[in-house]
């Protein structure tokens, strides 16, 4: 069975349903809101359909539209719903190792002063507020649109995820300025 990327899983979700055609699938991204949470691009659509076609997890015939050129419309395989199927229960059942650019900047933030590490980290505090208010105001709206459990679920993860983190972001300062008497 041929393995696929979380970016090609992305697609491939949206076409489990119906098929659709690019233009499509980039309005239904948008309606989602799915650019919150996974990588997708406006320029990644065509190249990961192609990658598709070419695993043969999905099709494509053109589609004539009144007035209007032809358009591509692409449908998942009876290959490619078993594919995703074995991706999603990869996705559900292992914890998988994040990478943060955040990281990046602790690994390396002995090279600025201290206080400016700590004017750094409130920045990040008051970033985080603003997507932390997104959050809570998004989970509020799809509970009041009564949205399955699992929609709710892609705001209410990240705003776990992100209170937890401003918690500990709190404490690091705090930390910081102890250890160099700020």
């Amino acid at each position: 069975m041929s393995r696929i990327s979380d970016l090609e899983a992305s697609i491939l979700g949206l076409l489990y349903e119906e098929p659709q055609y690019g233009y499509q699938l980039e309005k239904t991204i948008e309606g989602w809101g799915m650019r919150n949470w996974t990588q997708v691009g406006f320029s990644s659509i065509y190249y990961v359909l192609k990658k598709l076609e070419k695993k043969e997890l999905v099709t494509s015939k053109l589609e004539k539209v009144e007035g209007k050129p032809s358009r591509k419309v692409f449908t998942i395989t009876p290959m490619g719903r078993e594919v995703m199927k074995e991706k999603l229960v990869d996705l559900l059942s292992w914890n998988k190792k994040s990478i943060s650019p955040f990281d990046l900047g602790i690994a390396y933030l002995n090279y600025l002063e201290p206080s400016e590490v700590v004017e750094c980290l409130e920045n990040y505090i008051e970033s985080a507020q603003g997507r932390i208010k997104f959050l809570e105001s998004s989970v509020k709206m799809q509970k009041e649109l009564n949205t399955p459990y699992y929609v709710v679920a892609l705001f209410s993860r990240p705003l776990a995820n992100l209170k937890t983190e401003m918690e500990w972001v709190e404490g690091f300062i705090e930390n910081i300025k102890e250890e160099e008497n700020l």
